[in-house]
């Protein structure tokens, strides 16, 4: 079995679309990070995004756990041509509201599809798998990254994917066994 300790960065205070661009972490909740290293297994293994929100916070929560390379395949959300816009900023609404209502293979300008995403972050955890099998990975990333894992693991459409709420600093916990995946844990916040 490989279990999965998905942890969200922390906060970046950004009100905007923040994909691709590398927003650093306040790690000032320092209690929080605590109570969150407390509550993850000591021997797994630690990887996060190549951001630094994501990397500075698995920096933070590690704990003298083992660390992998920074995966680029973690990364947020590709907003291209709407990154760091704010909803109201964006021009063509209708496209906007597309993305986020029937997500799929609509994409922003220069961005990246849900389906695309999708895809880069299971090669991420089908390699994490292969290259560690049976061991427990704690990944830091992002919503967006943690929702294609959410919506994996209860098998739910996209849609009902961002109905669930990922708060900054929280766990989701997945388990692969037998080929299938089962949630135990969705923004659980230690």
């Amino acid at each position: 079995m490989s279990r999965f300790f998905w942890v969200r960065h922390g906060p970046t205070h950004a009100k905007t679309m923040v994909g691709w661009s590398d927003l650093p972490a306040d790690l000032s909740d320092s209690a929080q990070l605590a109570r969150l290293s407390g509550v993850l297994p000591a021997e797994a293994l630690v990887i996060s995004s190549d951001l630094v929100r994501a990397s500075a916070t698995a920096d933070a929560i590690a704990a003298g756990r083992q660390r992998l390379p920074h995966d680029p395949d973690l990364r947020e959300i590709h907003f291209g041509e709407w990154e760091l816009a704010h909803f109201d900023e964006v021009e063509d609404q209708a496209r906007l509201r597309a993305y986020w209502e029937t997500p799929g293979d609509i994409r922003p300008p220069g961005g990246e599809s849900w389906h695309e995403v999708c895809a880069r972050v299971d090669r991420a955890v089908a390699r994490l798998m292969a290259d560690h099998p049976g061991r427990d990975i704690i990944a830091v990333a992002h919503f967006g990254v943690i929702l294609t894992q959410v919506q994996q693991a209860l098998q739910i459409g996209a849609y009902a994917a961002f109905s669930h709420r990922i708060a900054n600093l929280s766990l989701t916990e997945l388990h692969h066994q037998d080929g299938s995946w089962n949630a135990l844990r969705i923004n659980h916040l230690p």
